[in-house]
Order: C-alpha cells, then structure tokens, then sequence
C-alpha cells in the first residue's frame, strides 16, 4: 500500500484546508485510515481515522467539532477537512493506513506540512 498525502499550506487563523491522501496498490488491504500530525518538538499525535469503508469517523478531543474525515470510494482517497483553523494546529500532517482493528499503522504517506498563522 502507497499512500500519498497532499494539500498543507499556510493559512491564517479561522481560515481551512483539505488534507487529501491517496492510497494505491493493495488498497483491499486497509481497513483503517487515520491521520496523525506531529508539531515541532512534540510527539506525534492521532487526529482522527475512518473506516476503508467510509464508515465509523473517529476524531481527537482537540479537532472535534472543526475537522472532518472522509472518504471517497471511487478515488481510493480520504480527505481531511479542517475549518476554524488554530494556531497550534500546525504540524506535519500524516496519513496511515492499518489492516485491522488490533494491528498498528503499518502504511504511512509521506507528511503535508500545516501552519496556522495568528
């Protein structure tokens, strides 16, 4: 499985961005597919996932309510909406994918860079 994530930008407070990730090759593979975002000199941190099959969206407390997971079947991709957007939501964000509920994030694209400017 290949994934490619792509759509980062810089952006001011309030503004919002569409996270896109690609997935190719074993696509029937995945089960899962989450988003993760690591700030500078932090840890890398879940945002939010969706089942392959566009259902069960899942979200971290802290983007709940500003942030969208979804999936397009017809294009083997899952995008991120991201709205109302905060500063301390800069990151690299990443794409992953995972063949089970038990087995970890196994497939990771490449990261998309987001600043959020005050």
């Amino acid at each position: 499985v290949q994934l490619q994530a792509s759509g980062g930008g810089l952006v001011q407070a309030g503004d919002s961005l569409r996270l896109s990730c690609a997935a190719s090759g074993r696509t029937f593979s995945i089960y899962i597919m989450g988003w993760f975002r690591q700030a500078p000199g932090k840890e890398r941190e879940f945002v939010a996932s969706i089942g392959w099959s566009g259902a069960n969206p899942y979200y971290a407390d802290s983007v709940k309510g500003r942030f969208t997971v979804s999936r397009d079947n017809a294009k083997d991709t899952v995008y991120l909406q991201m709205n109302n957007l905060k500063p301390e939501d800069t990151a690299v964000y990443y794409c992953a994918a995972r063949g089970n509920e038990k087995a970890p994030y196994a497939y990771w694209g490449q990261g998309t860079q987001v600043t959020v400017s005050s």
